[in-house]
């Protein structure tokens, strides 16, 4: 790759990184154009870099080409979401009952660290960071069981709902809500209550879906079958 070369796919990679986090994030909202220019100006970059990126983004089907109209931020499928939400429900369910019966004393420990830093989160108002230890708290079950499958899966699922899970810690008194259930899991966990477990987390996950579906209707404009 020469000099040249090397330039624009570094500029592509850091205007991808960009377009998608403000994605992923509802700071650009599904089905709202993507203004090009502005872009360009933002990030100080020129239109090629602009369009690789918009390019690799629809291939992953979070932006849609409309030719001679434009770019767009992909719509949320409401079957997808409903899909994936069913198929983690059913994995995490099972997965957090064998954490009750197995768990490793450091893997307990993980845990009990990884709600304390979610208290301090909910205390800070901090709803990115939030999401983070979220993210690694459902991570840590088949991680530390060394559930290298169960992982891919979950990893798999919750790239596809990303953009749902972000959206859905946004109303007001979810995130100490969330924290509530996540303790729940992890004192069934820590128990060794493995039917208990199982109930904890299937319960947290159907609230997911349950506030997906109000979500969904109230902002219908977001999705698409």
């Amino acid at each position: 790759m020469s000099e040249t070369e090397a330039r624009r796919s570094s500029k592509a990679d850091h205007v991808y990184r960009d377009l998608k986090e403000s994605i992923l994030s509802g700071a650009l909202e599904p089905g709202g154009a993507i203004d090009k220019l502005a872009l360009c100006e933002r990030l100080g970059v020129s239109r090629f870099p602009v369009s690789s990126a918009i390019s690799r983004l629809a291939y992953e089907r979070l932006v849609t080409i409309e030719p001679q109209h434009g770019s767009f931020v992909a719509k949320i499928s409401v079957d997808d979401v409903r899909e994936r939400l069913l198929v983690r429900r059913a994995l995490e369910s099972e997965v957090a009952a064998q954490a009750a019966l197995r768990m490793p004393r450091e893997g307990i420990e993980e845990l009990e660290r990884n709600l304390r830093y979610q208290q301090a989160a909910v205390d800070g108002h901090d709803v990115a960071g939030f999401y983070a230890l979220d993210v690694d708290f459902h991570r840590l079950l088949p991680s530390l069981l060394a559930l290298g499958h169960c992982g891919e899966i979950l990893d798999g699922l919750r790239s596809h709902l990303e953009r749902v899970r972000r959206l859905l810690l946004s109303p007001t008194g979810r995130m100490p809500k969330t924290l509530s259930e996540h303790s729940a899991i992890a004192k069934a966990v820590t128990s060794g209550d493995a039917a208990g477990a199982r109930a904890a987390m299937h319960y947290h996950l159907q609230q997911t879906t349950d506030l997906f579906e109000t979500f969904a209707r109230e902002r219908s404009s977001l999705f698409s079958k």
